[in-house]
């Protein structure tokens, strides 16, 4: 694990200036095109379950086409097996927590399954308390769950850079097994395991998984949505 958070300190620095630090009126355009597009509708088509990734732009699909990001593939996956379910890509570059938190109840404007969420890349990149990124994943769960009680959620766990020193590191990487423990989520300890830091993985920036890269971060959140979604079966 240690290997993957020193390969991606390249990357992570250059990611602060592509993602974390895109102006507020940049973050208020994307959000207007969503609005505008309706890309981060909920309605499903009848007799189909939802399930909603809410995340920044590891789940936007930075830099790819969106049918190339993970959320898409695990529609794939979905539609081979047979299983009933819709999913929804609500990922917006530059996503931190604090902003998840007033995004929530726009995003949850129809009713949802499974919400597997993934936030907190960006804050790490900016060096934010861990205390308050627990707090904001907390009342993002809490606001998801007050408006959609029997909604599953899976929590994604992200690494923070290295540069932020040894104790910031612990600190942030404990911040999501705790957060799924407090509320009995099941938990993807790192969304990037076995992407993190493999240069033939990533785009030029380091950080964000090229076509390659999601293939297998894919395969990283199957193992554990799958079981969740034999639980809504039953």
């Amino acid at each position: 694990m240690m290997r993957i958070i020193y390969g991606v300190l390249a990357g992570w620095m250059l990611v602060t200036l592509i993602s974390c630090d895109r102006s507020t009126s940049a973050n208020q355009e994307i959000k207007q095109e969503l609005l505008e597009t309706g890309s981060t509708e909920t309605a499903s088509e009848e007799g189909l379950a939802t399930i909603l990734f809410f995340g920044n732009s590891l789940t936007a699909g930075f830099g790819l086409e969106p049918e190339q990001a993970f959320p898409n593939l695990i529609q794939q996956i979905l539609d081979s097996l047979g299983y009933p379910y819709q999913v929804i890509n609500a990922g917006l570059s530059g996503e931190t927590t604090a902003s998840g938190v007033n995004r929530i109840e726009w995003v949850l404007r129809e009713p949802v399954d499974i919400m597997i969420l993934e936030l907190g890349g960006n804050d790490g990149l900016r060096g934010i308390d861990p205390s308050v990124v627990r707090s904001n994943l907390q009342e993002i769960i809490n606001l998801a769950k007050g408006k959609y009680p029997s909604m599953k959620i899976i929590l994604a766990g992200m690494e923070a850079p290295p540069n932020m020193g040894n104790e910031y590191i612990l600190d942030f990487r404990n911040t999501f097994p705790q957060i799924a423990e407090q509320n009995q989520l099941p938990l993807i300890p790192f969304l990037l395991e076995g992407v993190g830091g493999e240069p033939e993985l990533n785009l030029p920036d380091g950080i964000h998984p090229n076509e390659q890269g999601h293939r297998i971060v894919a395969s990283t959140v199957w193992e554990v949505l799958q079981d969740q979604l034999e639980l809504v079966s039953q």
